[in-house]
């Protein structure tokens, strides 16, 4: 019977592995980054991830033998039991501590049929490219690596399961070298597995808090999958893809910050003239961070101004053009600075909040950048109400903290 989620075979680090073998997310790092933290590690999961850093620096990291490599460290790594897959289906409670922030999820199997009619709901475009790579990533595996990050409406039933198994002893419980703590359970009781299917099932909707490009190419690899199986029933692993889900009061979003490169050849005084006639400016003697929804900030010729935007360009009943990240582009960046789409004009460029607010000062001091500002952070409720419209964020709207790591479950496919 097809449910909206199922447990799942894990392949997981075998018992005194793991702090060896997990990785950060294969998209947070880059080429050089990903070879400099895998240096003398050789179990490391970006030596799958990110095979490309096994083989010589001017390979292109979409190559045939990038995917081939993956594919090789992959089996190197079961071969030498550094990576064991469980016998039997299980769900996973999976923990992430970041200082004094906690959130408990459960890692799952969710159903693409049902990420296919937006019942798993989606927030944002992806691009041909990055889902073109995960999917010559799963193919070559033949395993899901990478798992989604998914948000659901909090359910009291599903913490009462939740907190019963994170009451014993979890399978593996580390730090990983950002700091970021780790922590899995297996769910083995079978009346808890039954009823966390069964919570679920009942739920409207989940949704994709980062991943996209991860769901959609698994959904690409289940229809490819399905045309070639003439006994195709719908149970096959591949008709499923790799998640955690998360309740969205635990879920913690950070701004999504914006720097752009040049003026429009625009003087500093005449941008803040241009300003003042959507925004009210307020100068400010330290750097700021909005406190509020419809409130920026702006570091700009050395100094940061509070921009408050007026109250009548918020509109009541539009969930994508309300949104801070919208107001700011249509009020602002595109009018004074003409910047365009967003995902391809290169003159604008975003920062995660976790870098702090120091980050936008140092990049504008530097002369690489002209102006910088500061966002308040968007709402898990706001996601979840784009969502549920069936529609879709500007790009760079959230940035989820702390992330998953890879490594610690992956989803095999046969």
């Amino acid at each position: 019977m097809t449910t909206l989620i199922k447990p799942f075979r894990a392949l997981r680090p075998a018992a005194g592995h793991a702090q060896a073998v997990i990785a950060p997310p294969y998209d947070v790092l880059s080429t050089d980054e990903a070879r400099s933290r895998a240096r003398g590690r050789p179990d490391s999961f970006l030596h799958i991830s990110r095979p490309e850093i096994d083989l010589p620096p001017e390979t292109d990291p979409y190559a045939p033998e990038v995917y081939e490599k993956g594919r090789e460290n992959l089996q190197r790594m079961i071969g030498k039991h550094a990576v064991i897959r469980d016998e039997a289906c299980h769900y996973y409670v999976y923990r992430l501590h970041m200082d004094e922030h906690v959130q408990t999820g459960l890692a799952m199997v969710g159903s693409v049929a049902d990420y296919d009619i937006n019942r798993i709901r989606k927030h944002e475009f992806t691009r041909p490219k990055k889902e073109d790579d995960r999917v010559r990533q799963i193919t070559a595996l033949n395993a899901q690596t990478g798992p989604v990050l998914l948000a659901y409406r909090q359910s009291q039933a599903v913490r009462d399961i939740l907190d019963d198994v994170t009451a014993t002893d979890p399978l593996y419980e580390l730090v990983a070298d950002d700091g970021i703590g780790h922590s899995l359970w297996m769910v083995t009781d079978t009346a808890q597995t039954a009823r966390l299917t069964a919570a679920f099932d009942a739920m409207d909707a989940l949704y994709i808090a980062d991943g996209h490009h991860r769901s959609a190419s698994a959904s690409r690899v289940a229809a490819a999958r399905k045309a070639a199986n003439p006994q195709h029933t719908g149970d096959e692993a591949y008709n499923y893809f790799l998640c955690v889900a998360f309740p969205d009061d635990e879920m913690k979003i950070f701004d999504y910050n914006r720097v752009i490169r040049d003026l429009a050849d625009l003087a500093p005084e005449d941008l803040l003239a241009g300003i003042s006639e959507r925004f009210t400016v307020s100068r400010c003697e330290k750097a700021y961070r909005p406190d509020r929804p419809a409130r920026f900030g702006m570091y700009l010729a050395g100094h940061w101004y509070r921009l408050d935007i007026d109250s009548a360009l918020v509109p009541a009943d539009d969930p994508v053009a309300s949104l801070d990240v919208s107001l700011l582009h249509d009020h602002l960046l595109a009018p004074l600075l003409g910047i365009g789409d967003q995902r391809t004009d290169e003159r604008i460029d975003f920062v995660g909040g976790i870098r702090g607010l120091e980050e936008l000062a140092r990049r504008v001091d530097s002369g690489e950048m002209a102006v910088a500002f500061s966002m308040f952070p968007t709402s898990m409720e706001a996601l979840m109400s784009v969502a549920d419209a069936n529609e879709v964020m500007p790009p760079k709207s959230t940035w989820f903290e702390p992330k998953l790591a890879d490594g610690l479950v992956s989803h095999v496919l046969d």
